[in-house]
């Protein structure tokens, strides 16, 4: 491992290897606070960033934060860099990395950002996101347009999609559908309609499952279902023949991190494979859903001495590796030990944006917070309405913004109608067609939604669904 220093006047702080420059160049969080490896001051911080900075892209290719050896999140890394796609960017530092990135060559309209997003590894886009100020990582992950399809198109180019999550404590159907009828009629629902089942029971996992299946089909909706359950339960969901569109794990940037999950490459592999033998997309086979969130690896104390911020952009590598529908950053989901703050949340949600986008992600994120964080809703409408102006790919949809299962604070269906009137952006193509189609919208944006009584064919999914 290499030392690394910087001279600020007569003073000069040192910093033992990679690992620790990285955290101590990190804009301040609680997490890194409380593990001993952030900045004990703003001048370390700063003197930090001015190192990093100078640092030539080439030392992340020979100098892993995570043994190469003990960990396979780091050989997937390694293993998968494109070096001919490294060539065009090979003689940057981090900082001449920010400065091409804020050029008018980096933008999408050249192709160079999709060119260069097989050269980026995770420690590369988290080093650069260090040095940015937050409208840096907005305009960068702006002009970051990552297109997937299951049974409709995500991330084109002035839409906004969202996943209607209509958890209930019990998974009572008709609370299920209540919550699902409501986010319909607000025009939510375009990313997935994807339940977090408050029970893992597989019986109970395959009649929700055959519930949303059944909903979709009937009345033809552009858009696929999830029942967010661990991903062996998933497996056991096909093996009895269940209807599984999209597969559902959460990831983390280490291997020991994942095995805290219970999970492994391998196991991914695996049940993207069974997805994809069931052949249900009809418009592409981006079939994988990954949650992520700062702090993951800390809190189960496999994060290697790695800041939070660079763990969590490593779990974008185990993303990538599966081509994936949606990625998610549950962004102020794992807490105040964590992410004190609207502060940290926000700066931590502009983070996890851009760093997955540059690597060539369908970043979405959860725009939220717990009920113990120094954090409100004002603050989650900054979040939110940030995010969308840098081209977030979706955001969640939850009744009221108060999820009544997880116990925590969301957006609801009338922020996304918010955000999409703001910045005139629209649901995927084809379920904004499907809801025109309905008379759930009406004229030529999203303004037009019918708020007053249910069309006759979701008045039969009433039916169905409700007692």
């Amino acid at each position: 491992m290499t030392a690394y220093a910087h001279t600020v006047g007569a003073m000069v702080y040192r910093f033992a290897d990679l690992r620790d420059l990285l955290a101590k160049a990190s804009p301040a969080r609680s997490g890194d606070m409380l593990a001993g490896l952030g900045a004990r001051s703003a001048a370390e911080r700063v003197a930090a960033q001015m190192a990093l900075a100078d640092l030539p892209l080439t030392v992340f290719l020979s100098e892993a934060v995570v043994p190469y050896e003990s960990d396979e999140v780091t050989r997937l890394i390694v293993d998968r860099h494109d070096g001919a796609a490294f060539a065009a960017i090979g003689h940057l530092t981090v900082g001449g990395l920010r400065d091409w990135l804020l050029t008018q060559a980096a933008s999408d309209d050249t192709g160079a950002l999709p060119a260069v997003a097989p050269a980026l590894t995770p420690e590369m886009v988290a080093a650069v996101s260090k040095l940015m100020r937050n409208q840096d990582l907005i305009l960068v992950a702006s002009r970051c347009r990552v297109t997937t399809a299951f049974r409709n198109t995500i991330g084109l180019p002035g839409r906004l999609s969202t996943r209607l999550q209509p958890n209930h404590p019990t998974d009572d159907s008709a609370g299920i559908g209540a919550s699902i009828l409501d986010g319909l009629m607000y025009g939510s629902g375009d990313a997935c309609i994807g339940i977090n089942p408050a029970s893992d029971h597989v019986g109970g996992l395959v009649t929700l499952l055959h519930t949303l299946d059944d909903l979709i089909t009937r009345f033809d909706i552009p858009t696929q279902s999830c029942v967010l359950t661990h991903v062996t339960n998933t497996l056991a969901a096909i093996e009895k023949g269940a209807p599984v569109d999209l597969v559902f794990q959460s990831i983390a940037g280490t291997e020991a991190a994942n095995r805290s999950f219970g999970i492994d490459l391998a196991l991914l592999g695996e049940a993207r494979a069974a997805a994809l033998s069931l052949g249900r997309g009809t418009l592409g086979t981006n079939l994988m859903y990954f949650e992520t969130g700062q702090g993951s690896a800390l809190s189960a104390n496999a994060h290697h001495g790695v800041d939070q911020q660079t763990c969590e952009a490593r779990a974008y590598a185990v993303a990538r590796a599966f081509e994936p529908l949606l990625v998610n950053s549950v962004v102020g989901f794992i807490g105040p030990e964590y992410l004190y703050d609207g502060k940290q949340i926000i700066r931590a949600g502009l983070e996890d944006h851009f760093c997955a986008k540059l690597m060539g992600l369908p970043m979405g994120c959860d725009v939220c917070y717990t009920n113990h964080a120094e954090a409100d809703q004002d603050d989650m409408d900054s979040l939110l309405t940030l995010l969308a102006a840098a081209g977030c790919t979706f955001i969640m949809g939850v009744a009221g913004a108060d999820d009544i299962m997880l116990n925590y604070q969301s957006t609801s269906f009338h922020d996304a109608l918010y955000v999409r009137r703001l910045l005139g952006l629209q649901p995927a193509p084809e379920f904004e067609h499907w809801l025109r189609r309905m008379g759930i919208f009406a004229g030529a944006d999203a303004d037009g939604v019918r708020l007053g009584a249910m069309p006759p064919l979701l008045a039969q999914a009433a039916r169905r669904l409700l007692p």
